[in-house]
């Protein structure tokens, strides 16, 4: 998969938790400008190319933002990596970076995050009730690795602004993943914890985005990839 104007990638999902294992894939995710001129017709670009082998996701700049200022929680982190796994950098992506908080807002964190979590819980429900194999077993830990990890960084973010996603304490997620493995009812006093304390807490973040900064760097994004058609004036 060749994509052009790629403006900030790099290595997300268990390598940036700190969670991965011997065998363990890298995924990585990506931004890119579809050039303007293509927004311009009846049929519109793809907004996101997804290939494995390697696993890589990249989504256009608008879909990210738009992504983003939802609260979505796989894009939110492309923005929070350690310096040391981004792969691409352009100014145009630390310009986002820069800007990352003004893409957080209280509700939209929390319905995300919690959001997320929940659909996790409800996986691993629904997985109990099948044949147990160790396939089986490694999935339900996998998920209920993410439902912590989840409920983790989405109440930081909500509490404080700040996302860290190289968790602490590792070992304490594989752990937890083992023991909802064995009982998937063992993640529920966890998710019910940090219902509480989202309900409790009172956010770091404004109750709703301004998506102001944001928009105003898509502009300049489609200016910069902006180039006009022989015989047009720019």
């Amino acid at each position: 998969m060749t994509v052009t104007n790629i403006l900030l990638s790099g290595i997300v999902g268990s390598t940036a938790y700190g969670l991965a294992h011997e065998g363990s894939d890298i995924d990585r995710l990506g931004m890119f400008a579809t050039p303007t001129e293509e927004l311009h017709g009846l049929h519109r670009p793809p907004e996101s190319h997804v290939s494995t082998a390697p696993d890589r996701t990249l989504h256009e700049a608008g879909k990210w933002c738009r992504l983003a200022l939802a609260g979505n929680p796989t894009v939110m982190e492309l923005v929070w990596l350690p310096e040391e796994l981004y792969e691409v950098r352009t100014p145009l992506g630390d310009e986002l970076v820069a800007l990352r908080q003004t893409l957080l807002g209280a509700r939209r964190i929390r319905d995300a995050y919690l959001g997320y979590a929940t659909q996790q819980f409800r996986k691993l429900l629904n997985r109990q009730d099948g044949p147990v194999t160790d396939g089986l077993d490694r999935k339900t830990a996998k998920h209920a690795r993410h439902l912590k990890r989840l409920c983790t960084q989405g109440y930081e973010l909500y509490a404080t602004g700040r996302l860290t996603v190289r968790v602490e304490d590792p070992e304490s997620y594989h752990r937890f993943g083992e023991e909802v493995a064995a009982d998937p009812e063992a993640a529920q006093p966890l998710l019910r914890r940090f219902e509480e304390a989202f309900a409790d807490t009172r956010s770091a973040l404004p109750e709703q985005p301004d998506d102001r900064a944001a928009d105003a760097w898509l502009r300049r994004v489609r200016k910069e990839f902006y180039t006009p058609e022989p015989g047009t004036s720019g």
